[in-house]
């Protein structure tokens, strides 16, 4: 795609706590969103109107480590202008941690490849007082093998009718999931999962799901049974959000755009490396 002459496409790496805000998608005047927050910097910034286009829109309460945008623009900045500068504008809930000029053809969300995200549990009888907003509390013990057996039959391409919110939006509800890695670590259950897109509420959902089957509330054979069903109501109770984390989408090698540890802080470890431990 050409873009008009003294168009600038610019990309940015992005990480927010999303108990600030009620979700990414800019809403009605008022209201504290991602969007909202940050093209207001950016256009401070650029000294014009600026709207962008992020890889996926979250919700209120859900946080993002590695969130990508872009948007077009006709101010000349360097790199260090668009995230120091910006930055100084923003409010303590979210940051840019990289700037760089894109070509054309570059859409943060059509150019993606794939998305993956990090659903993180505290799972401890008491509840937890540091983190509450960034962690789901369950109280029942999990069984980790038995929410592992269960993910199993999600991986693949399937219709996850049954794992999407009933305003979901998509057009249709065919998804790959590539990798669904669990681990525990301490009094923390992980769940990293990796698919070519989501749908409204789906890892939610999923995660929803697995928590019934490792609390020993149904058994992992049942997960193959609410996704062949393709029927919402079959499945457990959404998930809530305070536990999920976008933690990377990954663009073609073409585009260059750098590659951040995962996240959230507290996991060093890197994307694929929870299942091979």
């Amino acid at each position: 795609m050409a873009l008009p002459e003294g168009v600038r496409r610019v990309a940015l790496a992005l990480e927010y706590h999303g108990g600030s805000f009620r979700g990414f998608q800019q809403q009605e005047e008022g209201v504290p969103t991602v969007q909202a927050a940050l093209q207001q910097a950016l256009s401070k910034v650029a000294n014009e109107p600026i709207t962008l286009v992020c890889a996926g829109r979250t919700d209120a309460c859900v946080h993002a480590t590695h969130q990508v945008v872009h948007f077009d623009t006709r101010a000349l900045r360097q790199p260090k202008a668009w995230t120091q500068g910006v930055n100084a504008h923003l409010p303590a809930g979210v940051a840019i941690k990289w700037a760089g000029e894109v070509p054309g053809e570059f859409h943060a969300r059509f150019s993606a490849r794939e998305r993956t995200y990090r659903y993180v549990i505290y799972n401890s009888p008491t509840r937890p007082a540091l983190m509450h907003d960034q962690l789901t509390w369950c109280r029942e013990p999990l069984d980790l093998a038995r929410m592992q057996a269960g993910a199993a039959h999600l991986i693949g391409e399937h219709d996850f009718n049954a794992f999407r919110a009933a305003q979901c939006q998509a057009r249709h509800p065919v998804r790959e999931i590539k990798r669904i890695d669990l681990a525990r670590r301490g009094d923390l259950l992980v769940m990293e999962i990796t698919a070519n897109a989501f749908l409204h509420h789906m890892v939610r959902n999923i995660a929803g799901v697995l928590m019934r089957v490792g609390k020993g509330w149904a058994e992992p054979g049942w997960v193959a049974e609410v996704l062949a069903s393709r029927d919402r109501t079959r499945a457990a109770e959404t998930a809530p959000p305070y536990g999920l984390y976008l933690v990377h989408v990954a663009y073609p090698d073409t585009f260059s755009l750098p590659v951040f540890a995962p996240g959230p802080s507290f996991f060093p470890e890197g994307l694929g490396e929870f299942g091979h431990k």
